[in-house]
């Protein structure tokens, strides 16, 4: 899914592997990787776990964050806060991890799952620098596919931050598209 609405803010109970809760007002000017997760995921464990860990490790002091988001929507009393502690620490998943909260009307499928509209886990949610969804994949997301997405999100937050261009004068002297006097 490709778009360039705002971002849903995210609701969560509680925060891992970070001091403080994080929001995306707070990292406005960061692109934020989002990984949705179970830890009694399969393909969370196998392929998606992995693959944030290499994006967090790959993108080290670019200006981007790695957060997972462990959106619970089956076996709940399995997956305890506590749990996800220890899972968190057996595979060394060092990037903040929030908590997606649940449903307070006791639906299975937690208020930041619900929001963005996913389809199951694990998925990817790639938010620009300016708060924008820009892509957002269910299921094993290719690694080049996904390499190529995130240098294309940081240069554009390159850009923002350099500001607007200013206009170049058109070179004096000849060009293909024909020829021009210098100004006067």
């Amino acid at each position: 899914m490709l778009t360039s609405a705002l971002a849903p803010p995210w609701t969560t109970t509680e925060w891992l592997n970070t001091p403080e809760p994080l929001t995306l007002n707070r990292l406005r000017g960061s692109v934020v990787m989002l990984h949705a997760f179970q830890m009694l995921c399969p393909g969370c464990v196998a392929r998606g776990i992995p693959q944030a860990q290499r994006v967090a490790q790959l993108f080290t002091g670019a200006p981007m964050v790695v957060v997972g988001l462990h959106t619970v929507f089956e076996h709940h009393k399995a997956m305890t806060v506590e749990s996800l502690r220890a899972f968190l620490h057996e595979y060394r998943v060092h990037f903040p991890v929030g908590v997606d909260a649940p449903d307070a009307q006791g639906d299975a499928i937690p208020v930041t799952m619900r929001a963005y509209g996913m389809r199951g886990t694990p998925t990817t949610i790639l938010i620009d620098a300016r708060g924008r969804l820009r892509r957002q994949v269910f299921g094993a997301h290719d690694d080049l596919l996904l390499g190529a997405e995130l240098q294309t999100l940081l240069g554009e937050a390159t850009l923002d931050r350099m500001g607007p261009a200013e206009d170049e004068p058109p070179p004096v002297g000849c060009q293909e598209a024909g020829c021009r006097l210098p100004d006067p």
